[in-house]
């Protein structure tokens, strides 16, 4: 195996946001509901009836969250999707509206019902449950006319997609690349049309369970190296860990021909071994790179990268629901800023960890001028 010349970072480059991010406009199409979040001591036993430590109602869906904490960020989301003409529709507009969400490009139909989810949060496992209601009727494509899908694609920076309202979403995805606008994918789960999108995405996101789930590899690295055979316009895809952080695996275009193959687990196994999960802040290690094999499945030039996650004291942990939202709202920043890649996984894991500090999906979420932030904004 080639010697590997190791980079670590607990913040990486040093590039921040033009002087215009203020006007830097980034595009979600995606879920949006109510959610009702109820702590408790301990999850439920069946048929067993206890009582809830707090409540809250609070606007949630991974597009609704991310582009809540991309307009915290300082950028000027605009979202794509919809509710009904009812209280609960209503509430989900006038949140995302204070919020600084442009809702304009939404659909409400005048009958119906908005989504909303049920949540428990377990205070002794720090796990959270949720049961979802989809809103009624869905959106479909008719939702969205061409005047509205091009005035909301104008001045875009990028697309983001969390793999919701599929149909819709296609026709979304089509235009933007018409436009030469790059697409960043939530692959939260399997879902219906998840694939189309995929095929037009130029960054992945992925939950822990999908890139193994997608493409049946035998391990997570084997996955990632598989995803970047399988959709050639990809250009980095990340799979989330929770606590244990993230894995990233960067296209390259730039390798030397005569670099040595490494196999992707191996590599991974190297990496690993030089974290330090002690420290309390997010820290970044990258390999040099190199041609990643897979083994039975091919090889592919690129680079891959292991971030920690922030190490959240038991006391202050909360609740992590929308805790990848609020890292995949970091990600789109990041991108619009320019941030080196180990930067921004840096700054994903410190937006997610000031998120599950705080009950429910966007209470926790920090702006651009907090303290915690700073060393990321300069």
């Amino acid at each position: 195996m080639m010697q590997q010349s190791v980079e670590e970072s607990t913040v990486g480059g040093n590039m921040s946001m033009s002087s215009d991010e203020n006007t830097v406009v980034v595009l979600g199409c995606g879920a949006v509901s109510v959610d009702f979040l109820a702590t408790v001591a301990a999850y439920p036993r069946p048929d067993q009836k206890i009582r809830s430590t707090s409540f809250k109602v609070q606007g949630g869906g991974n597009a609704g969250n991310a582009l809540t904490c991309i307009s915290r960020l300082g950028l000027k989301p605009r979202l794509i999707s919809k509710v009904a003409n009812d209280t609960q529709g209503r509430e989900i507009l006038h949140e995302l509206q204070l919020d600084g969400v442009d809702t304009s490009y939404m659909a409400v139909s005048p009958e119906g019902t908005s989504p909303f989810t049920y949540i428990i949060v377990d205070s002794q496992t720090k796990s959270r449950t949720c049961i979802h209601t989809p809103g009624f009727p869905p959106m479909e494509p008719v939702d969205l006319p061409e005047s509205s899908l091009l005035s909301a694609l104008n001045g875009a920076r990028i697309v983001y997609f969390d793999g919701r309202l599929h149909e819709t979403a296609l026709v979304v995805a089509h235009e933007a690349v018409k436009k030469n606008i790059p697409i960043l994918m939530d692959a939260e789960r399997l879902r219906e049309g998840l694939d189309d999108l995929l095929k037009l995405s130029d960054y992945v996101v992925c939950a822990a369970q999908f890139p193994q789930a997608w493409t049946e590899a035998s391990t997570v690295p084997k996955a990632l190296v598989c995803m970047l055979l399988r959709l050639s316009n990809i250009k980095f895809v990340i799979v989330t860990l929770g606590k244990n952080g993230c894995i990233m695996l960067e296209r390259s275009d730039n390798g030397d021909p005569s670099t040595e193959e490494v196999d992707v687990d191996k590599l991974l196994e190297s990496l690993e071994m030089r974290k330090n999960g002690n420290i309390y802040i997010p820290t970044c290690i990258s390999s040099p790179v190199t041609k990643l094999r897979a083994e039975g499945l091919g090889t592919v030039c690129g680079r891959l990268y292991v971030a920690t996650a922030e190490n959240i004291p038991p006391s202050e942990l909360v609740d992590t629901t929308g805790a990848g939202d609020a890292f995949v709202g970091a990600v789109i920043y990041a991108i619009c800023a320019n941030f080196a890649r180990e930067k921004m996984l840096c700054f994903a894991a410190t937006v997610a960890a000031a998120k599950c500090r705080a009950l429910g999906a966007r209470s926790g979420l920090p702006y651009s001028t907090d303290s915690l932030l700073s060393s990321f904004m300069q």
